[in-house]
This record gives C-alpha cells, structure tokens and sequence, in this order.
C-alpha cells in the first residue's frame, strides 16, 4: 500500500526513533525557551528542511557513497562535529554573559534583540541537520526495509512524508513546552543560565559522539 510494506512495524520504528534525544530537537528546545513559539518553529523549520535534504539523498544512493567511502564519511562527520563543538562554546559564552548581567535587566531587554537576529536559528537548525552522517546512514538502513521494490519512489514519499509528520508533532510538542520555560527564564537569570550552560555541555557530547561514529 502506497509504496509501503510493514507499515505498523514503520511506525512503531518511527516513534521510537523521534524520541531519541538529538541535537536538533535540544536546539529547538533552547530556541523556543530562549525566543519564545515564533523563533522556535523558525528553528524546525531548518530541521525539517534539513531532514527532507538527508531523505532525498538517501533516495538518491548518497547515503550509500558515503558508507563505501570512508576519506568522504570522515569529512563530513568532523565537520559535523565541528560546527556542534563551535555551537556548544557559543551557549557557554552566552550563559557565562547572562550569570555576568543578570541583574542589568534594562542593559539586557535593549540586547536581546540584537542577540536573536545574530543567532539566525534557521540556518543554524539546518546546517546542524544536514552535517549528520548518521542520520543519513540510518535513513538509508531503516526506509529501505520498508520500501516495496514494486513502487519504490512512492513509497520514499510515503515514508518521509510520515518521518516528517512525527517530526512536526514532536517538535511542536518541545516548542510550546520551552515557550512555558521562556517566561521563567526571564524572571530568573540565573536558571537561564545554568540551562543553557547545561545545552552547551549536551552539545559537546553531541560532538563528541559524532566524531567517534564510524561507517
């Protein structure tokens, strides 16, 4: 059906895998509890974007370059792990600002703005996407098990479109959760920055973890 077999054992796959902590639904998170639901969706509007370009390569076989190809796998993955390590210092930074300022609230509100076009949480959600090897090894190994050979194309389709379904409802899920915290974090600096120092260290695992992958 629609290019799909097992569907129920897809989905189940599916839930599970979406509920992984990763470091696009972490940044979505900080977004949406630093900048509120409308910055926060302008975030996983780069994760989408970025998954729909790590679905259509591993369609394409790139996925299948990189696994045969391991000089190209370990470019882009100390790449990835690269740009998550320059990500972790930034939040770290920032907080280190916020525990100096926290009690500059006027300095502070006249910043904000400033800071949050810098931080261009579309790009740096997209760019954090598609630098992920992992990911597009594992869209390769999991679609393909459920693709039916008769009409693969479709079911490609089929299966994105529900991988990013699950993403929209998890996403929105941790967005309007953070946006709950977002007005506890401008009462409190304090806690403000103990978790963004706390996003900073996960990061950095997230780094570390991705420099260590192997094909």
């Amino acid at each position: 059906m629609f290019g799909v077999v097992h569907l129920p054992t897809y989905l189940a796959g599916l839930v599970l895998i979406v509920l992984l902590p990763g470091p696009n639904s972490l940044y979505v998170l900080s977004v949406a509890a630093r900048r509120g639901v409308r910055t926060g969706y302008t975030a996983a509007a780069g994760v989408f974007c970025g998954d729909t370009v790590l679905m259509v390569l591993s369609a394409a076989g790139v996925a299948s370059l990189l696994q045969a190809n391991a000089v190209l796998f370990g470019i882009v993955k100390y790449a990835g792990a690269g740009y998550l390590t320059w990500l972790a210092i930034g939040m770290m930074r920032s907080a280190r600002q916020m525990w100096r300022t926290r009690r500059e609230r006027a300095a502070e509100e006249t910043a904000t703005p400033a800071v949050a076009a810098e931080e261009r949480p579309y790009r740096r959600a997209l760019v954090i996407s598609l630098f992920n090897p992992k990911a597009i090894l594992f869209f390769v190994a999991f679609f393909v098990q459920f693709v039916s050979e008769s009409n693969p194309v479709v079911g490609f389709v089929t299966l994105g479109v529900l991988a990013q379904l699950a993403s929209v409802l998890y996403l929105s899920a941790l967005i309007f959760g953070g946006s709950r915290l977002a007005a506890a974090f401008r009462r409190r600096r304090t806690l403000s920055a103990g978790a963004t120092s706390a996003a900073g260290v996960l990061f950095l695992g997230f780094a570390v973890k991705l420099s260590l992958a192997s094909v």
